[in-house]
């Protein structure tokens, strides 16, 4: 099963730059009547109380490339803000072309942004995706950190993937502490696998230069899709190699609706590839957070060979989410 999962995974990334062939577009249309088949095989021990966490949600659904061809050649853009935007004009936003909307949340164990509420609830009623991220401090527990975020973010299916933020903070007053790659990469995976199993998505995982090259450069997390930071050339020139969902190509963009400069980003894929990530729900698993009984058992079903949600045209839809962002108008390179 894993191969299988692993063999569309590798399909949809070759989806981006060529078309798939008609046995593997056959294939992922049987696998999902073979999960859910499965699924609900595993309900037949009768009535109880499952206590055991949610399940972690296999592959990212976001399509992938190492190279760009040029920040103003992606169809798709977005912004990365926090209380340093001050008020923002959503509506003005959304029409300036932008698409999504990362929202800091929430730093180390006990810190929340001041804007957060208001910025999350402010791009949702424009219509502009979004989605939230933590700022990592190594001076505390993972365990704790998720916490805090858990506290602030709600869970809510249409919402992008929670994102934690990968960074070394040498200028922080109360944690300027770097840590060894072992210990970096055990505290990654407790958060983002609180995270998965409580908002029912594989996390985003944004880094910087310095910290990948200590801790990430050797291939890890490869399964997750990352968010990466590169202002002064292209992703491929200073993560050689990496694949990237999404690509933060300046810190000094100017965007209507928004005073301050602002973070610009750009999507690895297509339009048509971003609204049907939008209508899947970035790929939601409506992870169970608490013990629930257990549904009778029920009789198995007939295989039938279904198309998958997020490629049909009538998918579910979020009314207020930016599932066709209007095209950005052309941009300036930033350095």
């Amino acid at each position: 099963m894993q191969g299988a999962i692993r063999a569309a995974t590798v399909c949809a990334v070759i989806c981006a730059k060529t078309p798939c062939s008609m046995p593997a577009r056959r294939s992922t249309k049987i696998l999902p009547a073979i999960l859910i088949a499965a699924a609900l095989a595993g309900c037949a021990g009768g009535v109880g109380e499952i206590a055991e966490p949610a399940a972690l949600t296999g592959n990212h659904p976001f399509p992938v490339r190492e190279a760009s061809p040029g920040f103003d050649l992606h169809e798709i853009h977005g912004i990365d803000i926090a209380k340093y935007q001050g008020e923002i004009d959503w509506s003005a936003v959304r029409g300036a072309g932008i698409g999504f909307a990362f929202i800091k949340a929430t730093e180390g164990t006990d810190r929340i942004d001041e804007k957060f509420q208001a910025n999350w609830a402010g791009a949702k009623a424009a219509g502009v995706a979004r989605g939230a991220y933590h700022f990592s401090y190594w001076c505390t527990p993972m365990e704790q950190q998720f916490e805090n975020f858990r506290r602030t973010v709600p869970v809510e299916p249409d919402a992008m993937p929670p994102v934690l933020d990968l960074e070394w903070n040498h200028q922080s007053p109360t944690c300027p502490k770097k840590v060894p790659k072992e210990h970096a990469l055990s505290e990654i995976r407790k958060w983002v696998q609180l995270a998965e199993r409580h908002y029912g998505k594989k996390p985003i995982l944004y880094v910087e230069i310095p910290f990948y090259r200590d801790v990430l450069s050797g291939g890890e997390f490869s399964d997750y899709p990352l968010w990466l930071r590169s202002v002064a050339a292209p992703p491929q020139v200073r993560y050689p190699g990496r694949r990237w969902a999404f690509w933060q190509y300046s810190d000094k963009g100017r965007v209507a609706g928004i005073g301050p400069r602002v973070d610009k980003n750009v999507f690895a894929g297509t339009r048509e590839e971003w609204r049907r990530l939008v209508a899947s729900n970035f790929g939601h698993q409506g992870a169970t957070q608490t013990a629930r009984p257990a549904a009778p058992a029920a009789p198995a079903p007939t295989l039938v060979a279904t198309t998958p949600a997020a490629s049909v045209a009538g998918a579910p839809q979020q009314a207020n989410v930016a599932a066709s962002a209007p095209t950005p108008p052309p941009l300036q390179a930033s350095r």
